[in-house]
């Protein structure tokens, strides 16, 4: 039985690979060690409805302000990956486990629970399923917004690589608010760091949703300092916006153990200023770009901005 606590049995494919040296985070990148109430009460929920969180999964740096605020990211589909991307914390493997059909319900209960008006809703990679999870996708949204029909849900997909067309069809006639999928990198870079997955694939993928349903936002993110250059992350913002991604993400890569891929460098906050600046100049409605950024941070407050702005764009406001 694998202990998923042990590294070298959460990743076995880097278990061989020489360790990469970890930099000293700079002064931008601290953050408190989680903790408190809302922390405490958070957990607890999570624990009882036996629900994963990408929050630890991944070792997000922002889990202790956003859990002290009743703010959790649900992973669905178990807490095991077919791919092994090189920047990931997840555990990587062949998932011991079917998809469970109880999940659903147990998601939408703990958002009753949270009190939540926003929800993020992420899972692994299932490439050992025929739809790669997208009919439990669907299910979820469903069983969510049964129970908690104001709350506004927001879903962070795999890329369904290797399903047929109807997969994406399945999750988008389920009506999310937000479709997310993360190219993670410039396409230069996934070789090293995506090699599981391929670049103009997930842009597609986003591009579809907006074909399918062009009411439901689409957001995308990177990582930086994982080798990249400027001109490279400006190329992905045109690529995104030529896809009509509405939402951008861009966060500083932070290396979790020393068998994951380098940190490159600490991207200063005056860049990330700078990659907000022409973002928005080349016409993303929406866009968070800090060292801290993550997918699902501050997700709730981004979307009312979100759809603040596409009012606005119509006229609606």
């Amino acid at each position: 039985m694998r202990d998923l606590k042990i590294p070298e049995q959460r990743h076995p494919e880097k278990a061989h690979r020489p360790d990469n040296a970890q930099p000293k985070k700079p002064s931008w990148i601290r953050v408190k060690a989680p903790g408190g109430k809302g922390y405490a009460e958070t957990h607890k929920i999570m624990r009882e409805n036996n629900l994963v969180t990408v929050c630890e999964e991944a070792g997000c740096p922002n889990v202790g302000e956003c859990w002290s605020q009743g703010h959790a990211t649900m992973m669905i589909m178990g807490e095991v990956c077919t791919r092994a991307c090189s920047f990931c914390n997840i555990a990587t493997g062949k998932p011991p486990e079917e998809l469970d059909a109880f999940e659903p319900g147990r998601v939408a209960h703990a958002v009753a629970k949270l009190g939540l008006n926003h929800v993020v809703i992420t899972s692994v990679d299932r490439d050992d399923v025929e739809d790669g999870g997208a009919a439990h996708f669907a299910q979820t949204i469903r069983a969510v917004r049964h129970r908690s029909p104001s709350t506004t849900i927001e879903i962070l997909t795999p890329d369904f690589l290797r399903c047929d067309a109807s997969a994406l069809e399945t999750v988008v006639e389920a009506k999310p608010d937000v479709f997310n999928h993360n190219l993670e990198t410039v396409p230069g870079l996934y070789p090293e760091v995506r090699a599981g997955a391929r670049y103009f694939h997930s842009l597609r993928l986003l591009q579809r949703v907006k074909e399918l349903d062009p009411s439901i936002f689409t957001k995308s993110g990177i990582m930086v300092g994982l080798g990249e250059d400027a001109m490279a992350v400006k190329q992905v913002m045109d690529d995104m916006r030529a896809a009509d991604v509405d939402f951008l993400t861009i966060g500083q890569y932070l290396q979790p153990t020393p068998k994951h891929h380098a940190v490159d460098r600490f991207v200063t906050p005056e860049e990330f200023a700078s990659y907000e600046k022409s973002a928005y100049g080349k016409g993303f409605l929406m866009v968070s770009a800090t060292p801290l950024t993550r997918s699902s941070y501050h997700a709730g407050d981004d979307f009312a901005r979100l759809r603040a702005a596409r009012n606005a764009k119509l006229g609606l406001a």
